[in-house]
């Protein structure tokens, strides 16, 4: 979307530079030979009230999925117009800029069936119950386009996978979960199954439950987290919450309950009865309680407990969770032909596990 509020030669600004970045645009491959990038093109116009600062720091807060070295990256090759004129990453924006940017991305690959491991809990002639491990990524995307669980799952199904539409990479993929959160995933097999579970999670009619290791322990014990979560004004690439039923965000309702105290830690359980991106994640920042591990909702962070040498307790339990420790446990819904309600838990994984240890063990000596 183009925003036009300041200057009234704006539109010719914009056709210039849609003129200019339609010119095919290629990418000398290691291999010697050309082929075309898919650019990705934004348009922006600096609010009337915006802070000046420097451009790449402006783009990459506002640009969802941008890093800082990808941004002054276009920079640097005449990608990113201001008032239709080449800047340089150190130029500070002013008031009612026009800024027009393009990224070059690579061609997404057909996806390929790659003979990845994958934890098969339940399988049947519509669905598969995946318990998939931290670290892997569900389905290819812009920096991940191989070693995904979409990859394992045509492996997996050979020729049974040509039932199922891999033009948007995700093929039977009903729902995700973020690379470094593990648990239970539901593939659809053929596409009637796809359409029955999609449905199921639209309706809301999907049991999920989470469990999480958090930072301290919440008073009460248990209750219902509601607010609104959206991007946040800050940082486009995080979920923030905003006041419940207000114009910013979506309605998010998370149940949660400490099923283990631990004195400085707890262990919870956590039911959604919404899926938004982040939810759970945001939810517990928004509670006070971040997930021990979580490095983009500030759970990551050194902290000091009333006990001697609890910086190197510490640090060393996060070296054991170098990852959110959030675990998708609990699936239940209905078959998709026979209807019949079935249900799925999957134990805790063994990092998980061992961080509990550590902490029980130092609950027994304190």
């Amino acid at each position: 979307m183009v925003l036009l509020y300041c200057s009234a030669s704006a539109l010719a600004v914009v056709f210039n530079f849609w003129k200019m970045q339609n010119q095919l645009i290629k990418n000398e491959l290691e291999s010697g030979i050309e082929a075309p990038l898919e650019p990705k093109k934004l348009t922006l116009q600096v609010s009337r009230v915006q802070v000046p600062m420097r451009i790449d720091q402006y783009l990459t807060r506002q640009v969802e999925n941008a890093t800082r070295n990808k941004v002054q990256e276009a920079i640097e090759d005449g990608r990113v117009l201001v008032n239709d004129k080449i800047v340089k990453s150190n130029y500070r924006i002013k008031s009612c800029d026009l800024i027009q940017m393009t990224f070059l991305r690579p061609p997404a690959p057909e996806l390929a069936p790659e003979d990845i491991p994958i934890n098969i809990m339940y399988e049947d002639d519509d669905l598969m119950v995946i318990n998939k491990k931290s670290g892997m990524v569900v389905h290819p995307a812009f920096g991940n386009w191989t070693g995904t669980l979409a990859n394992a799952i045509l492996h997996h199904l050979g020729k049974d996978a040509e039932e199922l539409d891999k033009s948007e990479l995700r093929p039977g993929i009903v729902h995700r979960l973020d690379k470094n959160t593990s648990g239970l995933i539901i593939v659809a097999k053929n596409p009637v199954a796809l359409h029955r579970l999609a449905r199921q999670f639209a309706d809301r009619k999907v049991i999920k439950i989470y469990k999480a290791m958090v930072w301290g322990v919440p008073s009460p014990l248990s209750g219902t987290i509601t607010t609104n979560i959206g991007r946040s004004r800050r940082d486009r690439k995080v979920m923030a919450n905003f006041p419940f039923e207000g114009k910013e965000g979506k309605t998010a309702i998370t149940d949660y309950s400490v099923t283990e105290n631990l004195h400085w830690f707890s262990l919870l359980s956590l039911t959604l009865h919404t899926g938004r991106t982040h939810q759970i994640r945001a939810h517990l920042q928004h509670l006070g309680h971040q997930i021990l591990g979580d490095v983009t909702y500030g759970g990551a962070s050194l902290r000091t407990l009333p006990f001697s040498k609890s910086e190197g307790f510490v640090r060393n339990l996060l070296e054991l969770l170098p990852r959110q420790a959030l675990h998708a446990e609990t699936l239940s819904f209905q078959q998709p032909t026979s209807r019949e309600q079935i249900s799925f838990t999957a134990p805790l994984p063994e990092d998980m596990e061992l961080a509990l240890e550590k902490i029980r063990g130092i609950l027994t000596s304190a």
